[in-house]
């Protein structure tokens, strides 16, 4: 209960803060996101993933340059994977050039088995992180942009992982002419993990596919091993089937 409660209260602070931010009717506040129903949920390093179908919320409200996006992550059967709640600030936005940067609390929630009065017992337990990130991107064209995502975290329980650095070197083909009113963004991308004392680099990638004025899109991300100490597959894909939304807001005086 105290932990449904912390989150309801980190949620509500996180709201109130961002419409706070400044009272210009000029700024519109914004509400956005995508929500994703896939046969393999990936995680934010696309070298993990759940193992299983999954239902992954990504949301974004905000005004100006600031933005609380949380991202829900659950199991087909219901069951939370991982919550994190991100805070994000566009420090730089030129024609060409962008960055922003980013922190978050995480908690991934993982199952545990106990024996209490000689009853077996199911329960999940929650892993704590602490993060943040820096993501440059320079636009060469209109369908055509390089960036680096850099990403670092510290564990918060001893049982997980406490030192995780992630570096990505992507490009951009967004926005690309299909047949008629079909579109796609290809994004691949070459990265660098470590772990505590262990590393590795990958290769990865994703498609997406969008038709205009229509809110569904599919997305389809692979991630290939190709020098790695680190557990995992060494070929992981998925499929989702995403529905997006964006929604601005004016206040009226």
């Amino acid at each position: 209960m105290k932990f449904k409660t912390t989150l309801l209260l980190v949620f509500l602070v996180g709201v109130n803060h961002l419409f706070a931010q400044t009272d210009t009717t000029k700024v519109p506040s914004f509400f956005s996101g995508q929500i994703t129903a896939t046969n393999n949920g990936v995680s934010l390093i696309p070298s993990f993933s759940l193992g299983k179908p999954a239902v992954l919320f990504d949301l974004s409200i905000g005004k100006g340059r600031l933005s609380f996006d949380p991202m829900f992550r659950f199991g087909m059967d219901g069951k939370p994977w991982a919550f994190i709640f991100w805070w994000r600030y566009k420090a730089i936005q030129q024609k060409n050039f962008k960055m922003s940067v980013g922190a978050h609390p995480a908690f991934v929630f993982r199952s545990e088995e106990a024996n209490i009065n000689g009853v077996n017992t199911s329960y999940l337990k929650a892993q704590r992180f602490f993060a943040w990130e820096a993501t440059p991107t320079l636009s060469v064209h209109k369908n055509i942009a390089f960036g680096i995502s850099y990403l670092g975290s510290t564990g918060l329980t001893k049982d997980v992982t406490q030192s995780t650095t992630f570096v990505a070197f992507k490009t951009v083909f967004s926005n690309l002419s299909l047949h008629k009113n079909w579109q796609a963004t290809i994004i691949p991308q070459f990265f660098y993990l470590k772990m505590d004392d262990l590393d590795g680099t990958y290769l990865s990638g994703s498609l997406i596919l969008s038709k205009k004025k229509s809110p569904f899109t599919l997305t389809t991300i692979f991630s290939k091993k190709l020098r790695s100490a680190l557990a995992g597959d060494d070929l992981l894909w998925s499929v989702g089937l995403n529905y997006n939304f964006n929604h601005q807001f004016r206040r009226i005086n």
